[in-house]
């Protein structure tokens, strides 16, 4: 048939147009095969040269290689937002801590809560999100989409908090510092908490009144009022200081959001908190939220540079995935790969007004 032959034929490309057509050709996909996968580091190896959200991954992987290579040693931000415990990623995150793979973290009061709430002995159960949900009322039982949360294990561990909080000598806290003795009264090797006081590493967790803790802290609040006592206060503009301070201090930094919403806007906000820096040097989001809605949730680390939260030439990648599927690949991958080994931790020595040096140890 001449019909297609012609329309070769009738192509006409300058050398421009043939030159840049040779480049854009050069990088073929090359297709998955699985009887060569065996690990983790394997398949996301081999997504490098696949498409789609898969690549998207593997790039979000060695942006976080790039981070832990880096000779100037960025300074790590985790951010974890959404149903992360439920969804059982409560050791991944754990070992991230404990491996040293991660600085610090900023996250929702729910994720710190319901880790508190398993050190305490309760677990999250497999459930239907399809099920009754009066009847888990009735049985109080809370739901979190496909898991189901003991209720009155829930409110023993505000009674535990409040108590905890009782304990506290009557003055201003920053998030930083009461969820570091909040962590030191625990003893789970497993838990968030637990670790980032063993460890050393500050957790901020700027709206801690939107969740469980919050809860806890009204009802303790309520009772210094019944009883005449002063209470202690959650000082959440001493984190601002606080988190500037590790910017401040840092050669350099890289970004890691788990979701959006306060956590990852409030790592971006501290680049810009105080001083003027030029943002993040590195940058990876695993995020489910599209772009063109305006969300946070969903912005793009290139709008970010608009802002000067995210320098200009960051190295950055974007996952559309959901977290639980995505973090413990990438997680997987780096530890297979043994980018931890070797990798010097920080040593955070704050003041009593929230200054900060940093070394490594």
């Amino acid at each position: 048939m001449k019909y297609f032959k012609k329309k070769i034929e009738e192509i006409d490309l300058t050398p421009e147009k043939l030159k840049l057509r040779e480049e854009l050709l050069s990088n073929p996909v090359i297709q998955l095969d699985l009887e060569k996968i065996k690990t983790i580091r394997d398949l996301v190896e081999g997504w490098q040269h696949c498409g789609i959200q898969s690549r998207n991954l593997a790039e979000c992987a060695m942006v976080y290689e790039n981070m832990l290579l880096d000779e100037d040693r960025p300074i790590i931000f985790l951010g974890l937002a959404g149903a992360l415990i439920a969804g059982g990623l409560r050791k991944v995150i754990s070992d991230m801590i404990c491996k040293g793979i991660v600085d610090v973290i900023v996250s929702t009061g729910a994720i710190l809560y319901q880790d508190y709430y398993i050190s305490q002995g309760y677990k999250h159960y497999k459930g239907s999100p399809n099920i009754d949900d009066e009847l888990l009322r009735d049985l109080y039982i809370d739901r979190i989409y496909d898991a189901y949360i003991d209720e009155i294990g829930f409110v023993i561990c505000d009674e535990k908090i409040a108590e905890f909080c009782s304990t506290l000598e009557p003055r201003k806290y920053s998030t930083r510092e009461f969820l570091y003795l909040l962590g030191s009264t625990l003893k789970d090797e497993e838990s968030i908490l637990y670790n980032a006081y063993k460890f050393g590493v500050p957790i901020f967790c700027p709206a801690i009144a939107d969740s469980s803790i919050g809860i806890s802290l009204a009802g303790y609040f309520r009772w210094t009022k019944e009883k005449g006592i002063k209470p202690i206060t959650i000082d959440v503009v001493k984190d601002n200081y606080e988190i500037a301070q590790i910017i401040l201090k840092s050669k350099k930094t890289g970004a890691i959001y788990i979701g959006g919403g306060v956590p990852k806007n409030y790592i971006n906000d501290a680049a810009v908190m105080l001083d003027y820096t030029e943002g993040h040097h590195y940058a990876f989001q695993i995020t489910t939220e599209p772009p063109h809605w305006g969300g946070l949730s969903g912005s793009t680390l290139d709008e970010a540079k608009s802002w000067g939260k995210v320098r200009k030439k960051a190295i950055r990648a974007t996952v559309y995935a959901e977290a639980t599927i995505a973090l413990p690949l990438i997680v997987g991958y780096i530890l297979q790969k043994n980018l931890h080994k070797n990798r010097k931790r920080l040593k955070f020595i704050w003041s009593e007004g929230g200054d900060l040096e940093i070394s490594e140890y």
